[in-house]
């Protein structure tokens, strides 16, 4: 069996709920469960392994996903990113750690088996209106970044976090939109909502 023929095949549903903002999504463990049959079948490895990365003074943990057949021999590989936040209520450095690995895993493994974990399947909602900067090339890795930073921050209610992020995005307007038209409706909602000090973050 071919990668192309896993990637058609593999049904990885999304196990978790956000709990603030009600929509449902996948955990990096979701995935791993869900392609293991898949592996085991036709012969094949997945190895998952993490770095530490400074870019721009911040600390990102890459991620590393690579399939591989029986013998050794690498079939793909693709990388993911989550940047560690400076500070994390109620974490301490190596659950802050731990949690930037599980999510750049996850955006590893969503390129390498092609999950598209940005959009609501059930979304249909408009292109969102484009600046006059709209052909301004965007770096796709940067995007990635982000995108999995805020959906990070989102499913862990990181209110700093999410307004840290937000703060840089608006030194880049294009980037804002490229990185706004990967999300879904339920997550551009629970965004705005804790810019504006309207979600309760309380357990």
């Amino acid at each position: 069996m071919s990668l192309s023929e896993i990637q058609t095949k593999l049904h990885a549903p999304k196990g978790q709920t956000n709990s603030f903002g009600g929509y449902k999504y996948r955990s990096c463990e979701d995935i791993v469960e869900a392609v293991k049959p898949h592996l085991a079948q036709h012969g094949y490895a997945l190895l998952l392994s993490d770095e530490m990365v400074e870019v721009g003074g911040r600390v990102y943990v890459k991620a590393t996903a690579k399939l591989c057949r029986e013998n050794g021999e690498t079939v793909a590989e693709t990388y993911g990113w989550a940047r560690e936040a400076e500070t994390k209520k109620g974490m301490d450095d190596s659950q802050l750690t731990g949690s930037c690995s599980s999510y750049a895993r996850k955006y590893a493994l969503n390129g390498l088996l092609a999950i598209d974990d940005t959009k609501d399947a059930d979304t249909n909602e408009q292109a969102i209106q484009t600046s006059p900067t709209k052909n301004k090339r965007v770096n796709r890795e940067q995007k990635q970044q982000y995108v999995a930073s805020i959906v990070d921050a989102l499913d862990r209610a990181d209110e700093l976090a999410i307004k840290e992020l937000q703060a840089e995005l608006k030194e880049d307007k294009t980037m804002f939109e490229a990185v706004w038209g990967e999300m879904s409706s339920k997550q551009k909602e629970l965004f705005r909502s804790f810019l504006h000090g309207t979600t309760t973050t309380e357990k």
